[in-house]
């Protein structure tokens, strides 16, 4: 890594870096484009994922370094769905989720936090591996959502922010926690956004 990279500094009252601050700005953008249904908000998904991924290794964030790679890949695929992904190869639009996914999304969400947190307790010297892991997995189930245009997506990432603000405020990474804050928000403004394209949702006319 680019030694000035890592160069301590403070930002306000934050004490960050550079490599922080880049990942928070292409981490605004990425999310922020993504709510208007922009597809460039994945391209700054793969800059934030490459950026974030060394931050998190930094920090002994084991689980969250790994969710950087998935968000690399699934930036990828939900670029290509967003343009391809709908009928007749044509863009794709906001719909609800399948009732039948919510289970396997528990099942999914349970086992694998479970599994994960254990490993990373009992075989790395990663920090909060149980609560990391969990965020981690359902990170990793609001992405593949968002990428499939699913309206409750941003209901996902609204919990998974809230707790992510709490763990990086613990973690001294105060640059992120705020990061999180704005994705919060942003959360909140996609869902109703995303809610007025779903059809079978939209106000009907007097």
């Amino acid at each position: 890594m680019v030694e000035w990279l890592n160069q301590s500094l403070r930002l306000a009252q934050f004490a960050t870096t550079p490599l922080e601050i880049l990942g928070f700005l292409t981490g605004v953008l990425c999310v922020y484009l993504n709510t208007r249904q922009n597809v460039w908000g994945w391209f700054f998904g793969i800059i934030n994922a490459v950026l974030y991924g060394a931050v998190f290794w930094q920090v002994k964030l084991y689980a969250d370094m790994g969710l950087q790679g998935y968000y690399f890949f699934t930036s990828i695929y939900g670029w290509w769905m967003w343009l391809y992904g709908g009928k007749n190869g044509r863009e794709l639009a906001v719909s609800r989720t399948p009732t039948a996914l919510y289970g396997l999304f528990a099942l999914i969400f349970g086992l694998s936090t479970l599994l994960w947190g254990y490993l990373l307790s009992r075989y790395t010297d990663a920090s909060l591996s149980y609560a990391d892991s969990a965020l981690t997995v359902a990170s990793l189930i609001g992405q593949w959502m968002m990428a499939r245009k699913y309206l409750e997506n941003w209901l996902v990432w609204i919990v998974a922010d809230l707790c992510y603000v709490g763990m990086y405020l613990y973690k001294d990474l105060q640059l992120t926690a705020l990061l999180y804050a704005v994705f919060l928000v942003l959360a909140a403004m996609g869902y109703f956004r995303w809610k007025r394209d779903v059809p079978a949702l939209r106000p009907k006319p007097f």
